[in-house]
């Protein structure tokens, strides 16, 4: 039975990109730019491709731009972040730290399937595609 609620599904879907993306953004700008605070490792260069795809990537999903392919690339990147880094400390990511790696994994993967959202520049692209589909069919 639907509820109320489910009727802003697109635009919780947003949100939840949003948020999800400024906090893995955040997390690109520690280890490149040491904002907001300095990265705790020395980086060495898998670190700082990550942190290059962390900022990269983070901002093209805030924005909801190429969001299906970017979503799918990085949930890839923190499938290999979890195995590399947390799943040799043991099985339970609540123990071996890796809970963040193993959330954004899963959320990227759902973006990758169900898109940015409403509020987007992938959406508003769309929108216009298809008003210039809208154009050129009422032109012939």
């Amino acid at each position: 039975m639907p509820t109320q609620i489910s009727g802003f599904a697109p635009q919780i879907l947003s949100v939840l990109r949003i948020f999800a993306a400024g906090s893995f953004f955040t997390h690109g700008t520690m280890k490149l730019f040491g904002w907001p605070a300095p990265f705790e490792y020395p980086l060495n260069p898998l670190l700082y491709t990550a942190g290059i795809f962390e900022v990269a990537g983070g901002l093209l999903l805030i924005l909801g731009l190429f969001t299906r392919p970017v979503a799918f690339l990085l949930s890839g990147l923190m499938a290999f972040a979890y195995f590399i880094a947390h799943g040799s400390d043991g099985f339970f990511p609540v123990l071996n730290h890796g809970e963040a790696a193993m959330l954004y994994c899963f959320v990227f993967l759902y973006f990758a399937a169900a898109g940015p959202g409403v509020w987007s520049l992938d959406a508003l692209r769309e929108r216009k595609a298809g008003a210039n589909l809208t154009d050129t069919a009422q032109a012939v």
